[in-house]
């Protein structure tokens, strides 16, 4: 299933395939950002998807094709951020060195969330891991800016070079913010949260707004090839940048109609077809039985 959508001089490519699909589609060097929300390896069944097992072996049969395909459409200026949790990210972080090279990682962003907690003989999980890499040293960055803490010494303060070999100390409404680290704090969608579709392990759009900011601009290519329930098309939308992306849930159409990504109502081909041949089937059993009869 496919929905092209137009939005003023940009565009969304929605998909529901298997991802290798779709990235056979793609040129070489021209996607400038990737952001996937992979599997975790819990083996879990999610009800809109079933999780790989954490086996090695799985996890390295299943991502080794799809990552090289994502470097290969990958533009030198690119960056792919990959977003999983503690169960996979070692396997994960060999396997990213082996197809991008050690030297282009970049960093790890640690996604850090308020949950209630469970009993449980081991520490609350309380973050995700999402890592950063890079075809080349010539990625876009785009620096982002967060509040500091009003409990700050330095709040509204800066140290600036006078141009007589001494500094002096000015205060400015910019040095309200400070430059944006690798620990976000960002809640959790709960089941309560008003951007909650109802979808599995779905994530905040101000997640994906901040690394999007970061690492792309208005009218570049961003792609989502473990697209759920299409929060990155959403997000692409509002920030101005085309999108291509695909999940092999049927059910991610229907939460991204719930988004507003379109309106009209989307028909599986595949099955659309199979019930036409029946029909056709039936309608020439019925042809040949009548024809048949002696009136």
């Amino acid at each position: 299933m496919i929905v092209k959508e137009k939005i003023g001089e940009g565009f969304l490519d929605l998909r529901i395939c298997d991802n290798l699909e779709l990235m056979a589609e793609i040129k070489d060097n021209t996607v400038d950002l990737i952001y996937c929300d992979i599997l975790y390896g819990t083996g879990k069944d999610f009800g809109d998807y079933q999780d790989l097992k954490p086996i090695r072996s799985e996890i390295e049969k299943h991502y080794m094709p799809r990552v090289k395909e994502m470097y290969r459409i990958l533009k030198p200026t690119g960056s792919i951020y990959l977003q999983m949790d503690f169960r996979i990210n070692h396997w994960m972080r060999c396997l990213m060195d082996n197809v991008f090279g050690y030297d282009n990682f970049l960093n790890e962003i640690i996604w850090w969330y308020r949950r209630f907690p469970a009993k449980q003989k081991n520490y609350q999980a309380q973050h995700d891991n999402i890592m950063i890499y890079t075809k080349t040293k010539h990625h876009t960055y785009n620096e982002q800016w967060t509040e500091k803490s009003k409990k700050s010494s330095k709040l509204g303060k800066r140290l600036v070079d006078t141009g007589n070999g001494t500094r002096t100390t000015i205060f400015t409404n910019e040095e309200t913010k400070t430059r944006l680290g690798n620990v976000w704090e960002i809640s959790f969608l709960n089941s309560q949260a008003k951007e909650r579709l109802g979808y599995a392990t779905q994530k905040p759009k101000e997640l994906i707004e901040r690394i999007i900011k970061t690492s792309s601009n208005e009218g570049d290519l961003v792609a989502d090839f473990y697209a759920g329930s299409f929060t990155t098309a959403e997000v692409c939308k509002d920030l101005k940048r085309n999108f291509i992306g695909c999940d092999i849930n049927p059910n991610g159409f229907a939460k991204a109609k719930e988004r507003g990504l379109f309106n009209f109502i989307v028909y599986n081909v595949k099955y659309m077809s199979r019930f036409f041949y029946g029909l056709y089937l039936m309608l020439g059993i019925c042809i040949f039985y009548f024809l048949g009869r002696d009136f």
